[in-house]
């Protein structure tokens, strides 16, 4: 079942999102620096795409194949489990 909510952590205002999610694009770009990473580029796009409807809708619908991906995978798991305990 895909989580119909999920509890994040991100700043309340608009421009407190735009600027969380622009100096972690920032910081991805640094990724070779001690400390910052390449993971904070992909991060900070998902930020923005909070504000943004056209990257929302895009978010969204990869969000959901995710998780219809995930479901069938532990379908699967689990057929594929019960057939090997027979």
């Amino acid at each position: 079942m895909v989580r119909k909510h999920v509890n994040r952590v991100m700043p309340a205002t608009r421009v407190g999102r735009i600027v969380v999610g622009i100096l972690l694009i920032i910081g991805g770009i640094l990724g070779f620096l001690p400390v910052l990473g390449f993971w904070m580029i992909p991060l900070g796009f998902l930020v923005l795409s909070v504000d943004f409807p056209a990257v929302r809708r895009f978010r969204r619908e990869q969000e959901v194949k995710l998780g219809r991906w995930w479901q069938r995978r532990n379908a699967n798991k689990k057929k594929h489990s019960e057939e090997t305990d027979i």
